[in-house]
Protein backbone atom coordinates (compact mmCIF):
# COMPACT_ATOMS: atom_id res chain seq x y z
CA UNK A 1 0.00 0.00 0.00
CA UNK A 2 2.56 2.60 0.61
CA UNK A 3 4.76 2.01 -2.45
CA UNK A 4 1.00 2.24 -4.43
CA UNK A 5 0.57 5.85 -2.08
CA UNK A 6 4.40 6.79 -3.39
CA UNK A 7 3.48 5.95 -7.36
CA UNK A 8 0.26 7.88 -6.72
CA UNK A 9 2.29 11.25 -5.01
CA UNK A 10 4.60 10.54 -7.84
CA UNK A 11 2.25 10.47 -10.71
CA UNK A 12 -1.12 11.01 -10.43
CA UNK A 13 -3.43 8.70 -11.95
CA UNK A 14 -0.51 6.63 -13.04
CA UNK A 15 -1.87 2.82 -11.67
CA UNK A 16 -5.67 2.12 -11.31
CA UNK A 17 -6.08 -1.58 -11.84
CA UNK A 18 -4.28 -4.57 -13.07
CA UNK A 19 -4.58 -8.38 -13.68
CA UNK A 20 -2.62 -11.08 -12.70
CA UNK A 21 -2.96 -14.95 -14.28
CA UNK A 22 -0.96 -17.04 -10.83
CA UNK A 23 0.49 -20.21 -11.22
CA UNK A 24 -2.79 -23.08 -10.73
CA UNK A 25 -4.84 -20.75 -12.63
CA UNK A 26 -5.59 -18.41 -10.24
CA UNK A 27 -6.27 -14.85 -11.93
CA UNK A 28 -6.49 -11.91 -9.66
CA UNK A 29 -7.54 -8.58 -10.31
CA UNK A 30 -6.19 -5.63 -7.64
CA UNK A 31 -7.10 -1.94 -8.25
CA UNK A 32 -6.01 1.03 -6.25
CA UNK A 33 -7.73 1.84 -3.46
CA UNK A 34 -6.85 5.82 -3.37
CA UNK A 35 -9.28 6.14 -6.38
CA UNK A 36 -12.56 7.78 -6.39
CA UNK A 37 -15.12 4.80 -5.87
CA UNK A 38 -16.73 5.65 -10.00
CA UNK A 39 -13.52 5.20 -10.74
CA UNK A 40 -12.99 2.04 -8.62
CA UNK A 41 -16.06 0.48 -10.31
CA UNK A 42 -14.82 1.48 -13.82
CA UNK A 43 -11.72 0.09 -13.23
CA UNK A 44 -12.88 -3.34 -11.73
CA UNK A 45 -15.49 -3.87 -14.87
CA UNK A 46 -12.23 -2.81 -16.98
CA UNK A 47 -10.41 -5.93 -15.50
CA UNK A 48 -12.90 -8.01 -15.31
CA UNK A 49 -13.28 -7.46 -19.04
CA UNK A 50 -9.84 -8.69 -19.91
CA UNK A 51 -10.85 -11.65 -18.02
CA UNK A 52 -14.07 -12.42 -19.68
CA UNK A 53 -12.23 -11.24 -23.53
CA UNK A 54 -9.71 -14.03 -22.58
CA UNK A 55 -7.03 -11.05 -23.19
CA UNK A 56 -3.28 -12.15 -23.00
CA UNK A 57 -0.96 -9.62 -21.29
CA UNK A 58 1.40 -8.66 -23.92
CA UNK A 59 3.50 -5.35 -23.04
CA UNK A 60 5.83 -4.36 -20.21
CA UNK A 61 6.05 -0.75 -19.72
CA UNK A 62 8.29 1.11 -16.93
CA UNK A 63 6.08 3.88 -14.74
CA UNK A 64 8.14 5.71 -11.94
CA UNK A 65 10.84 2.61 -11.39
CA UNK A 66 7.72 0.18 -11.40
CA UNK A 67 7.13 -2.08 -14.26
CA UNK A 68 3.37 -2.67 -16.00
CA UNK A 69 2.23 -5.00 -18.16
CA UNK A 70 -0.58 -4.03 -20.24
CA UNK A 71 -2.55 -5.46 -23.54
CA UNK A 72 -2.61 -4.30 -27.12
CA UNK A 73 -4.07 -0.95 -27.56
CA UNK A 74 -6.58 -2.63 -29.28
CA UNK A 75 -7.89 -5.04 -26.45
CA UNK A 76 -7.76 -2.31 -24.21
CA UNK A 77 -10.20 -0.68 -26.38
CA UNK A 78 -12.17 -4.10 -26.45
CA UNK A 79 -12.06 -3.96 -22.35
CA UNK A 80 -13.01 -0.08 -22.35
CA UNK A 81 -16.24 -1.15 -24.19
CA UNK A 82 -17.07 -3.96 -22.18
CA UNK A 83 -16.42 -2.47 -19.16
CA UNK A 84 -18.87 0.08 -20.20
CA UNK A 85 -21.48 -2.19 -21.11
CA UNK A 86 -21.30 -3.99 -17.98
CA UNK A 87 -22.16 -1.41 -15.91
CA UNK A 88 -24.34 0.58 -17.99
CA UNK A 89 -26.35 -2.36 -19.58
CA UNK A 90 -28.61 -0.75 -22.21
CA UNK A 91 -31.95 -1.69 -20.80
CA UNK A 92 -30.58 0.63 -17.75
CA UNK A 93 -29.73 3.33 -20.12
CA UNK A 94 -33.36 3.24 -22.16
CA UNK A 95 -34.95 3.55 -18.75
CA UNK A 96 -32.78 6.65 -18.33
CA UNK A 97 -33.06 8.09 -21.07
CA UNK A 98 -37.45 7.41 -21.59
CA UNK A 99 -37.26 9.32 -17.73
CA UNK A 100 -35.29 12.29 -19.42
CA UNK A 101 -32.31 11.36 -17.71
CA UNK A 102 -29.01 13.11 -18.55
CA UNK A 103 -25.46 12.17 -17.89
CA UNK A 104 -25.26 13.53 -14.43
CA UNK A 105 -28.25 11.74 -13.06
CA UNK A 106 -27.68 8.64 -14.51
CA UNK A 107 -23.83 8.95 -12.85
CA UNK A 108 -25.08 9.54 -9.73
CA UNK A 109 -28.05 6.74 -9.77
CA UNK A 110 -25.50 4.42 -10.35
CA UNK A 111 -22.35 5.16 -8.88
CA UNK A 112 -20.49 5.48 -12.12
CA UNK A 113 -18.48 8.88 -13.12
CA UNK A 114 -20.33 11.69 -15.38
CA UNK A 115 -17.95 11.17 -18.38
CA UNK A 116 -18.71 7.04 -18.02
CA UNK A 117 -22.32 7.86 -18.12
CA UNK A 118 -22.06 10.72 -20.79
CA UNK A 119 -20.07 7.93 -23.01
CA UNK A 120 -22.23 5.43 -22.38
CA UNK A 121 -25.67 7.55 -23.30
CA UNK A 122 -23.82 9.13 -26.32
CA UNK A 123 -22.30 5.99 -27.90
CA UNK A 124 -25.16 3.41 -27.36
CA UNK A 125 -27.85 5.45 -29.49
CA UNK A 126 -30.25 5.99 -26.36
CA UNK A 127 -30.95 9.26 -26.38
CA UNK A 128 -31.60 9.60 -30.05
CA UNK A 129 -34.01 6.40 -29.53
CA UNK A 130 -35.83 8.19 -26.80
CA UNK A 131 -35.81 11.29 -28.79
CA UNK A 132 -37.72 10.05 -31.68
CA UNK A 133 -40.07 7.97 -29.60
CA UNK A 134 -41.00 10.88 -27.38
CA UNK A 135 -41.25 12.74 -30.99
CA UNK A 136 -43.40 9.95 -32.65
CA UNK A 137 -45.70 10.13 -29.99
CA UNK A 138 -46.11 14.33 -29.66
CA UNK A 139 -44.65 14.18 -25.98
CA UNK A 140 -41.89 15.92 -24.37
CA UNK A 141 -39.39 17.70 -26.30
CA UNK A 142 -37.77 17.40 -29.63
Amino acid sequence: MDSLRELERLQPGAFSAATFHLPGGRTVAVYNPCNEPARTKSDIAHELAHILLGHEVRELQQIGGHAFFTCDPEQEEEANWLAGCLLLPRQLLLRHAYAGADAAALAAATGVSVPMARFRLNTSGVLLQARRSRRASGTGRP
